[in-house]
């Protein structure tokens, strides 16, 4: 996982400044605008979607469903000793939020990036993709949980990255984006809504609102993770207390 991110940090950065040094050799006539406005576009940015963004949401609603699957057989459900239709509807309707998210990207964002947009936004896909630098501190939390961890230090720690990574690159994200087209075409933030596309202000929409949904979410559940704590320190502080008066 830290290699693929080590290898898009270096390689997308490095692929841009090594085209703006090389093509304004080949291409002498060029102004600097043509050589940043070429340099910038890469055929991965539509590719990486079809190639690796299909096939990822593809397994993950499979992986989601086995996950449901099995943590309800393990609890002794006689409903769930074999895959049936029961199941996929069990599965559909208690993930119901996260299931429209991944087919909505399967049906709608994807066949728009690679057939639709004709190769214009990259900037904004490239944007999009920011979203999943929250995944990897989720997916800790969720293992930290199955080890026992959940009352250990990096726990905490990895739980305000959680809140902080998941604000910024999944709600915050979208507000800049708008800013960055209007600040591009001297647009007021207002004003940037009326000025692209339905369809667009559309998606935006569809994808934002399950990341508000599920933000609130995690904001329930570190609070409710820290007044459980905030009640187990108070219990240990009042042991000692209680063991001094009754030696009185």
């Amino acid at each position: 996982m830290w290699q693929v991110l080590v290898s898009g940090v270096v390689v997308f950065p490095g692929l841009f400044f090594a085209f703006r040094k090389v093509l304004p050799s080949v291409f002498s006539r060029w102004t600097d605008a043509d050589v940043v406005l070429v340099s910038e576009r890469h055929w991965l940015a539509t590719y990486f979607v079809i190639w690796y963004g299909v096939p990822y949401m593809s397994y993950d609603i499979f992986a989601m469903y086995l996950s449901h699957y099995y943590r309800f057989r393990v609890k002794g459900r006689e409903d769930y000793q074999e895959h049936s239709l029961r199941t996929v509807s069990s599965f559909v309707q208690k993930e119901f939020p996260l299931v429209l998210h991944h087919i909505a990207l399967l049906t709608l964002l994807f066949p728009f990036t690679m057939f639709l947009r004709n190769d214009q936004g990259d900037y904004f896909i490239g944007c999009l993709f920011l979203t999943e630098i929250s995944t990897p501190f989720v997916s800790l939390g969720k293992i930290l949980i199955q080890l026992g961890k959940q009352d250990c230090w990096l726990h905490k720690v990895n739980g305000i990255m959680v809140l902080l990574s998941f604000f910024m690159c999944r709600i915050v994200l979208f507000p800049f984006m708008y800013w960055a087209y209007g600040a591009h075409y001297g647009l007021p933030l207002y004003a940037v809504p009326l000025h692209v596309s339905l369809a667009a202000n559309l998606g935006n929409l569809c994808i934002l609102s399950p990341q508000v949904y599920w933000f609130v979410l995690l904001c329930l559940k570190g609070y409710r993770l820290y007044k459980r704590s905030g009640k187990s320190r108070g219990m240990l502080q009042a042991e000692p207390l209680s063991d001094h008066t009754k030696e009185e």
